[in-house]
């Protein structure tokens, strides 16, 4: 619970960094996951998979049409 407030916390604070800072931010934070090894990445995945589908099957998401999606991405990139 206590590292969930700590994530919470974090986040909080990045969010609040300039555009600029948080794509700085993020970088490092995507270059620290390099010396995960494939495995520990796949378990990652899994786990991130496994809560979302939870997610979604409790009704606290709700998922959107894949014609949907793809309608929002030509209307962002037009």
């Amino acid at each position: 619970m206590a590292e969930n407030h700590t994530i919470e916390s974090v986040e909080q604070a990045a969010l609040q960094l300039k555009p600029d800072a948080r794509l700085k931010l993020t970088r490092r934070l995507l270059s620290s996951l390099s010396s995960l090894s494939e495995e520990e990445i796949d378990s990652l995945w899994l786990d991130e998979a496994e809560q979302r589908d939870s997610e979604m099957e409790s009704g606290q998401v709700a998922g959107i049409p894949g014609k949907e999606v793809f309608r929002r991405i030509r209307a962002r990139f037009k």
